[in-house]
């Protein structure tokens, strides 16, 4: 960690693309190297307006630049999404802890994903993609409220046509004008779920969405077989100096920025209101 854990390095927007209609991908070139695991989170600084903690969606393989998906929600958010090409921007980072990728070594790997939270997966499933000799077998499931709301489009098609690597299901909520990708279905994410042709037994699964999403496909995990030591949740407070001093993301005897953001079901499902 650096001296000063507080001072961001300065980092030089490179690129902005439009993935649904509130959401970008920012990509940065920070001007002091930065290495990070996947999962674990950066505090980007808006200069003058303020930071607020993101995942790269980026893989850890790239050093020379990362990237960031971004909803736009607040004042931070919004500031952001106003930003061009040539601005600067600050990164504080890494902190947390990322996703056991020894753990999942050698066994089916499961990634649930809903909405924007497909940011931080897509972090991880390239990191394991990297290495997919490692891994028995990776699927992909992800869903969104419509056909626009899909966020990576490009690379979800690309994952579609991996069928050696990568088993992919797709869903959106709603389809009323028809416009939803081929092979995608219409349901909520939990309905990917069903006959998933895993060997539980020796199987993981990642979970990361809006709140509510995550809930009831723990839920439905639950119900599939998975044991609460093999679900692996990305959770979100509001963490701020993700150093576990200021507090503010507690988590019943956890910092989320600290002890997190990555939890094993086990762990959180005996504290109450996990998901508010």
């Amino acid at each position: 960690m650096k001296e000063n854990p507080y001072q961001p390095v300065e980092a030089k927007l490179l690129e902005v693309t439009d993935e649904t209609p509130n959401i970008k991908t920012f990509v940065v070139k920070p001007l002091e190297e930065i290495s990070f695991q996947t999962g674990q989170f950066m505090e980007l600084t808006c200069p003058g307006v303020g930071e607020a903690p993101f995942t790269p969606s980026s893989s850890p393989s790239v050093k020379d630049k990362m990237e960031f998906t971004i909803m736009k929600v607040g004042g931070v958010t919004q500031t952001l999404h106003e930003l061009k090409p040539g601005a600067i921007v600050g990164l504080r980072g890494p902190f947390g802890k990322g996703y056991p990728l020894q753990d999942f070594e050698g066994k089916e790997v499961l990634i649930v994903g809903g909405g924007v939270g497909l940011a931080p997966l897509r972090s991880l499933l390239l990191t394991l993609l990297e290495e997919k000799e490692k891994y028995k077998k990776i699927m992909l499931c992800y869903g969104a409220r419509s056909p626009q709301d899909i966020v990576y489009k490009g690379c979800v098609s690309g994952w579609c046509e991996v069928k050696s690597s990568l088993d992919v299901r797709l869903t959106v909520d709603t389809d009323e004008k028809n416009e939803r990708p081929k092979g995608c279905g219409v349901g909520l994410v939990t309905t990917t779920c069903d006959s998933l042709g895993l060997d539980l037994k020796n199987s993981v699964a990642i979970v990361c969405g809006p709140p509510i999403m995550m809930k009831f496909t723990t839920l439905k995990l639950l119900d599939c077989g998975y044991a609460p030591q093999n679900i692996y949740l990305s959770m979100e407070k509001n963490m701020s100096c993700g150093l576990g001093i200021c507090g503010h993301c507690m988590l019943d005897k956890y910092f989320v920025c600290k002890d997190g953001p990555v939890f094993t079901y086990e762990q959180l499902k005996d504290i109450p209101d996990i998901w508010t």
